[in-house]
């Protein structure tokens, strides 16, 4: 077989020189310094603040600015110029508006071009000039790299000068400018990772995914709400039936109806048909988003009908998988009907705001045969949905539960304990698994049921669900989920949900040490990269835990969070240098970056510093790099030394 693999390597490099090339070249990568990572977590539909956040790289790009023109630039130049990067197309818009004479515009275009090749420069410094290449815009390729290698001797001057003059008297100084722009993004940051929740609570998932399918290098680790959608579209009629249930709750039917193309006429005329106006279950409005009385009424309807229906269909899988250990969550059999009033844990509760039209107190998951056919037709609309196959295909091949890169994990939620700190053990039909096999058991079912997505009440199908709401998924982290008592239940002390125990240990340095070990990862120089629990630092709590052992970057970016968390989210970077945590404000808007150069960033902290600066062979990239100069000096002596 190596034999038979060098043949095959052989006529790819068919000559001792392309060999010895390859292995100079590679060798040399391998000590360059590592590419910075960019780390963002729970995203929630937020678009506006995560693409500023992709655009400014979590202030690198302002940093390198600072750092090429701080002794002659003031701030507000600097500002004015790293708008211009983030935004380069509206920041042209308003150059122009201002500087109206041909003269002036045309002596900006000069100076700004310039500007523009001595930051790609630096930016790109730590990289190869082939890797640069390929970032760089296509159809100016050419006219970039002699700019960028320029010859400063007096024969070449007037060369350098002509090719200015040309590009801006051939009307395409705008088009340059823009491609250097977003050049220079691209080189700040050498790869992307979504540590989940792309979806839910925000307006705009939808182009969030359209712009990570755009991103050059980019790994997503799933959230529970990833999840839900991967399940809705794998086949999970309850995952579909939460999806749409917190869409109509955040007010944000849109993202089914008009972005994914998902009918929900039938369900209106359901909602229509059995349902009232309810307090409990109007929408969450935004602050900048107003709706009329009639339409908050619709979604009102919609929402209990479509909520009716999950709890539902919640029962026949937790009756036909005794493991899962949720029969306490057979709500609507706990129901007194006729008092409204249910018992739980021993306590009896009075039901207010109830919508109990459409349940038969004898067989409560029972649907009622237009529910039936409400859920078949909307099933049938997503799994038809062409954007949103494209979008679900890309999470799959992009994602996965939980990552080991660069001698870190990253993963969504929490990696299951008991009290004593031991991984939580689960039994799913005869077998126990906990730690990452149990990960990685969640994982392969969840792609079964993406694979299969007809097999509709199989255990991978239900298992999709369990990862969203089971007590020991890794993704949801908690006890309970009590919708059902937050909708109908005034008692606040029933909508408690306990948390894993993991979420109090994952402050000892020890626990975080073993769940790296777990995952065969060095404890002295892993972090563990969390998300999904917002950190409320407006009470004081670090992001930085376990004497930097854990680092938590969920800082809400979601709106529905900001008044809890007291910021607008954290995203880390991770250069060759070390690790920097960043705090964002809140996001306003672009037009207030553009027009007053305001940005998002507060506090940059430093989490960990690399004693000796990181170089490529010490990464993930660096692994396949070593390997593949060894399989070439193998070639070398097989073919080319005897």
């Amino acid at each position: 077989m190596d034999a038979q693999f060098l043949d095959l390597l052989a006529q790819k490099y068919d000559s001792e020189e392309k060999v010895v090339t390859e292995i100079i070249n590679l060798e040399a990568i391998s000590n360059l310094p590592k590419g910075t990572e960019h780390f963002v977590s729970d995203l929630h539909g937020e678009f506006q603040a995560f693409q500023h956040v992709l655009r400014n790289g979590s202030g690198t790009v302002k940093e390198k600015i600072r750092d090429l023109f701080r002794e002659t630039w003031t701030e507000k130049e600097i500002s004015d110029f790293a708008a211009l990067v983030y935004y380069p197309e509206e920041k042209l818009q308003l150059v122009k508006g201002d500087l109206s004479n041909k003269q002036s515009l045309n002596q900006w275009y000069r100076q700004t071009i310039e500007h523009l090749i001595k930051l790609v420069s630096y930016a790109s410094s730590k990289y190869t000039r082939s890797k640069l290449r390929k970032a760089l815009p296509e159809q100016f390729v050419y006219i970039i790299e002699e700019l960028l290698y320029k010859n400063e001797t007096i024969n070449k001057e007037s060369y350098y000068e002509e090719i200015y003059r040309q590009i801006i008297s051939l009307g395409q100084a705008d088009k340059l400018i823009v491609g250097l722009a977003y050049t220079t993004q691209r080189l700040v940051v050498d790869h992307l990772h979504v540590v989940g929740d792309i979806y839910d609570r925000g307006p705009e998932p939808d182009q969030i995914m359209d712009t990570l399918i755009q991103h050059h290098s980019v790994d997503i680790q799933w959230g529970n709400h990833d999840v839900l959608w991967i399940g809705a579209y794998a086949g999970s009629l309850v995952c579909l039936a939460n999806i749409i249930r917190i869409c109509a709750r955040y007010d944000n039917l849109d993202i089914i109806e008009d972005v994914y193309g998902i009918n929900l006429r039938p369900l209106l005329n359901l909602a229509e048909k059995y349902y009232e106006d309810n307090p409990a279950f109007r929408p969450k409005l935004q602050a900048d988003h107003t709706l009329s009385e009639q339409e908050i009424l619709q979604i009102t309807k919609i929402h209990q009908a479509i909520a009716m229906i999950q709890f539902k269909l919640e029962i026949p899988i937790i009756k036909r998988r005794p493991y899962f250990n949720m029969s306490d969550r057979l709500l609507l059999e706990k129901v007194d009907y006729d008092r409204n009033e249910i018992t739980l844990g021993g306590k009896t509760y009075p039901l207010e705001n109830t919508c109990f039209a459409t349940v038969n107190p004898q067989q409560p998951e029972q649907l009622l045969e237009e529910e039936q056919q409400v859920m078949e037709k909307l099933l049938f609309s997503v799994q038809h949905s062409e954007k949103l196959a494209r979008h679900m295909k890309f999470l799959m091949k992009k994602g996965s539960l939980y990552l080991k890169y660069n001698g870190n994990l990253l993963i969504h939620g929490c990696i299951p304990l008991d009290e004593e700190g031991n991984m939580e053990e689960m039994q799913i039909e005869d077998k126990t698994y906990s730690g990452r096999q149990l990960l990685d058991v969640f994982e392969s079912h969840l792609r079964y049921a993406f694979a299969h997505p007809e097999e509709t009440d199989d255990l991978s199908t239900d298992m999709v669900w369990y990862i969203w709401t089971g007590e020991c998924s890794s993704l949801f982290g908690k006890r309970e989920m009590t919708t059902f008592e937050r909708y109908f239940i005034k008692d606040k002390e029933a909508h408690k949900e306990r948390k894993n125990p993991y979420y109090r240990l994952r402050e000892h340095e020890e626990i975080c040490r073993n769940i790296l070990l777990e995952f065969d990862l060095d404890p002295d120089h892993g972090h563990i990269i969390n998300g999904h629990t917002p950190v409320k630092e407006i009470r004081g709590e670090d992001p930085i835990k376990a004497n930097g052992k854990m680092i938590v970057i969920d800082g809400g970016f979601s709106k529905a969070y900001q008044s809890t968390t007291g910021i607008a989210g954290y995203t880390l970077l991770y250069n060759s240098f070390g690790m920097q945590l960043v705090a964002h404000q809140k996001f306003n808007s672009k037009e207030d970056v553009l027009c007053n150069g305001t940005d998002v960033l507060s506090v940059k902290r430093l989490v960990d510093k690399e004693l000796e600066r990181k170089k490529v062979r010490e990464t993930n990239v660096g692994e396949k790099l070593l390997r593949k100069i060894s399989n070439l000096k193998d070639l070398l002596e097989y073919r080319y030394m005897h």
